[in-house]
């Protein structure tokens, strides 16, 4: 990997794009520690105990965490990632965008619609995130201020305006910088909360001023666990089904071309962790919703019984990483079109017709490593959500594990990104023909 970075650097366009994206990440942390008018900073230092174990922690590590400081870019990605997947869905659902999609003026127009989505989304959740910090007492103004509408105008016009920036921040990098803008500004924020973290982990060594044994070793074994979880994670990602591809002998003239063996490579997890990013987005809305609005009563049953810590939340979670895993996979690869160029150059899979039956066995196979890699993903970031629930229930109602339940889905952006942008920074190579980077 940092040899592939070393050699990347050394390539003028590419030392240009990677100083891009560095550059974007450097302005996104300073916006995330901008401060937003008539929040009462001095209050905020609480907010963490109110959004231990909810849907608000995993924000916050989303955020990197500006959202428990309701800084500018406290929304961070999510309405973004949220408008995303709704026109995607739709894109399949309803033909005339089917159809947009296929050409270049469809696409800029479906862009612009998820931007208008995105807006419009992070209006809802400005409104509601700000409706929130007042609950909890977080804003510097009572409910009998002259100039109350006037402020909350001002605080969710800073929340939707910040939305906005990041989402053009996350457009920037995908024109002139390095990997996926959304995917990058995700690993930047999780990598963020990591000094966070590490504290939370010191402090279990202790109980005040006395050291815990019991501490130490849950501190050890977690190391460890994460250790494995990265190897597990990279020798995963790494991993392909290659169907094996028969090339047939023909003449041009006087030579022979052809008839040599080649193979078509699917990796087991082709959908990266976008499957754990869409279903976190999705199943968290009721609970959001739920919390922005803590005193209607049916919504606060929602919120106890549906969040980080029960069963039927992470039975939603797991259903929906599955789901979204098949729907990635079905925009983002087409087997009858794989078929067709493979039949157009004279390939063929041994014992399988051209054409058709081609197309089904690459399908067929495809739904087999699709199935595998969603079962991956619901491993590693549904066990750690087991062992919190376990937790929850044995401390009767109490999170001694709170940032546990989002420890295996932060683990997997994080490695996942990482291991996406060096294979990104591999191919810019081989498209330049840089020699000697694998050695």
């Amino acid at each position: 990997m940092f040899q592939t970075i070393k050699n990347a650097w050394n390539v003028p366009e590419l030392r240009k794009k990677m100083l891009f994206t560095l550059l974007i990440i450097l302005l996104y942390r300073l916006g995330a520690s901008i401060p937003v008018p008539y929040v009462s900073a001095d209050v905020l230092s609480s907010f963490n105990q109110y959004a231990a174990g909810s849907i608000f922690q995993f924000m916050n590590i989303l955020s990197g965490d500006a959202f428990a400081k309701a800084t500018l870019f406290a929304l961070s990605v999510s309405p973004y990632i949220t408008a995303s997947i709704v026109i995607q869905l739709l894109t399949v659902a309803i033909p005339a965008l089917e159809r947009m999609s296929k050409d270049e003026d469809g696409k800029k127009k479906i862009t612009m619609l998820t931007r208008i989505v995105t807006v419009v989304l992070a209006l809802v959740t400005a409104y509601g995130y700000a409706m929130v910090l007042n609950s909890y007492g977080m804003l510097s103004f009572t409910d009998d201020d002259s100039a109350k509408v006037f402020k909350y105008a001002v605080i969710i016009a800073c929340f939707c305006a910040g939305a906005a920036l990041i989402m053009w921040l996350a457009e920037k990098i995908n024109e002139h910088g390095i990997g996926n803008g959304i995917s990058i500004i995700l690993f930047a924020n999780i990598v963020a909360s990591l000094p966070s973290i590490a504290s939370s982990l010191f402090g279990m060594m202790f109980d005040g001023s006395k050291f815990k044994w019991t501490g130490l070793i849950t501190v050890i074994v977690t190391l460890v666990v994460v250790l494995a979880v990265v190897v597990l994670v990279v020798w995963f990602t790494n991993s392909e089904r290659r169907i094996p591809i028969q090339y047939a002998k023909r003449v041009v003239g006087r030579k022979m071309y052809g008839g040599q063996s080649s193979n078509l490579p699917l990796k087991l997890n082709m959908t990266g962790v976008m499957p754990i990013i869409f279903a976190n987005s999705i199943v968290a809305i009721p609970a959001t919703i739920a919390a922005f609005f803590p005193n209607t009563k049916w919504l606060s049953w929602i919120n106890e019984h549906f969040n980080y810590y029960t069963w039927p939340y992470l039975l939603v979670f797991l259903v929906l990483i599955i789901a979204f895993a098949y729907f990635y996979t079905l925009i983002s690869f087409n087997p009858v079109e794989v078929a067709n160029n493979i039949r157009d150059n004279g390939g063929a899979v041994p014992g399988i017709r051209p054409g058709k039956p081609t197309s089904q066995y690459i399908q067929k196979i495809l739904n087999r490593i699709t199935l595998i890699g969603a079962v991956f993903l619901c491993f590693v970031s549904g066990f750690p959500m087991v062992i919190t629930i376990i937790d929850y229930a044995i401390h009767d109602g109490v999170l001694t594990l709170g940032a546990l339940a989002f420890g295996g889905s932060s683990l997997l952006i994080v490695v996942g990104v990482a291991l996406e942008t060096m294979h990104e920074l591999e191919a810019q190579l081989t498209m330049r023909n840089y020699k000697g980077f694998l050695d």
